[in-house]
């Protein structure tokens, strides 16, 4: 079968991709049975086994197979992983303590809070606004700042003393590290250093699912560089990073470049640009994905005054000595799931016989025509599949066929992320799996029994090919790049 119609992500709706997640296992809100904490998420099996691919992805192109370098050399990349609780003086020096926070207003009537920026988009729930996108309630406070780090405390007493705080990003991680890698990892300029992990940020307003939440995790790589190198790295790191998006198998047109304008840079910064993709509740415009930051020798000079360690770097092909520059790509590794989600999501008016080979699209708010049922996909690429493969036998009561795809079953286990279902018709079944995005189905029936041959069915396509047992894991290898 074929697909003869474009996606189009306006018709994907997020109450619809939020029902299936939670459905079938990916995402459900955090604390559900106590009536969930606003801005938190808990991943599930299958939500669990895609954030981890996804992860495992972005680690082994960036750390253990770094891009080619310009120059035809494959880039230095390290990995670390660092605490979520630093020195509380790392995050003054950084800036955080008195700067990472807000402006916040108050309704007076509603006594709802709604960050400045956002106060033409809010709605009053007490008051409704007279025109969409206007805000209904001029009553509103002073704007106060609002620090946006989760304050805890460290010791057995809660005294000023004993302030601490959750990280709010990983990269300040990687700049405390800096020193410790340069003297044990023998690296030279230019090298990278890279994190994946969680921070946290008291966000006022959590919105649109896992997008901007309270507790979220990052894949973070500063690269350090000297600093008449840094603008062509900055480029560098923007094309490589647009270009591994799309690898991913993400629509081309879903994704853009957006440089920041003045007014939007941090003070550290001198350039930077957002690989944003087009996600169904900004569609037709775009949302953040992955920022590339030029941040300079901010970091490393700030932690060299407050620390009092040197941590200027001696270039000896240089014969110099310099505070490196640095360039950073940082996603959002929940963000990347999301996109993930949103670019697999489809849903589909498939034939009910074999005899019409075209896959439809869904329209919005009609029923299937004549000969043709619905179904709900996931189209993730095969190697970011949660479930590589399914294997059913054709029937649960007979005894050899529930045998040899158990035994089937067990071979495949070996390799990839397998499952087994012998419970509903086999049409069931296979709508379960393109549900979670199962690229193939390997069904056994009576004519295995004869000449040892299982159906192999896509889900893609839906179209079904027949091939001897002996040649199934290396079909499945050769579809699950």
């Amino acid at each position: 079968m074929r697909n003869t119609m474009k996606k189009d992500k306006s018709d994907t709706t997020m109450d619809e991709l939020v029902a299936l997640c939670k459905r079938r296992g990916f995402i459900f809100p955090a604390s559900e049975i106590y009536g969930g904490i606003n801005g938190f998420w808990d991943y599930g099996p299958l939500g669990t086994e895609l954030k981890n691919n996804l992860r495992d992805r972005w680690w082994h192109d960036m750390v253990r197979c770094p891009p080619i370098g310009p120059d035809g050399v494959p880039l230095e990349i390290v990995g670390v992983d660092t605490s979520i609780i630093q020195n509380p003086k790392a995050w003054v020096a950084s800036g955080h303590v008195g700067g990472f926070s807000d402006p916040m207003v108050d309704c007076r009537a509603c006594k709802a809070r709604f960050r400045e920026d956002h106060v033409a988009d809010s709605q009053c729930p007490r008051k409704p606004s007279k025109r969409p996108g206007e805000h209904g309630e001029c009553d509103l406070t002073e704007p106060k700042e609002f620090n946006l780090m989760f304050q805890t405390f460290v010791g057995a007493t809660s005294g000023e003393e004993n302030v601490a705080y959750l990280r709010p990003e990983t990269a300040q991680g990687i700049f405390l590290n800096y020193k410790s890698v340069l003297d044990t990892m023998r690296v030279k300029m230019p090298f990278g250093i890279a994190q994946v992990g969680k921070s946290f940020r008291n966000e006022v307003t959590p919105r649109n699912y896992i997008f901007r939440s309270r507790e979220f995790e990052q894949m973070e790589m500063e690269f350090f560089c000297h600093p008449n190198d840094s603008q062509a790295w900055y480029e560098f790191w923007v094309d490589t990073r647009m270009k591994w998006w799309r690898s991913l198998g993400i629509e081309s047109d879903a994704l853009r470049r957006r440089e920041h304008g003045s007014d939007e840079l941090a003070h550290y910064s001198t350039v930077c640009a957002d690989v944003e993709y087009r996600y169904p509740f900004t569609d037709p415009e775009y949302g953040e994905l992955e920022g590339i930051a030029h941040r300079g020798c901010f970091d490393l000079s700030q932690h060299q005054e407050h620390a009092k360690v040197k941590l200027d770097y001696f270039d000896q092909e240089r014969n110099e000595k310099y505070i490196p520059h640095v360039i950073e790509p940082a996603s959002g590794l929940t963000r990347g799931v999301l996109v993930l989600l949103c670019e697999a999501y489809a849903r589909e008016w498939v034939p009910k016989d074999n005899d019409d080979t075209t896959i439809r699209q869904a329209e919005p708010g009609k029923q299937a025509p004549e000969g043709y049922e619905e179904r709900s996909v996931m189209r993730f690429a095969p190697s970011l599949a949660p479930v590589k493969v399914a294997v059913f036998p054709l029937l649960k009561n007979k005894p050899a066929l529930v045998e040899k795809a158990q035994a089937v079953f067990a071979e495949l286990r070996q390799t990839w992320p397998t499952f087994y279902d012998q419970t509903g018709a086999i049409g069931r079944r296979y709508r379960r799996q393109d549900e979670i995005g199962t690229p193939f189905c390997v069904t056994i029936d009576f004519d295995t029994l004869d000449d040892n041959t299982v159906t192999l069915r896509h889900r893609d396509t839906m179209q079904q090919e027949r091939l001897p047992v002996t040649e199934l894991k290396a079909r499945l290898a050769a579809g699950l790049v």
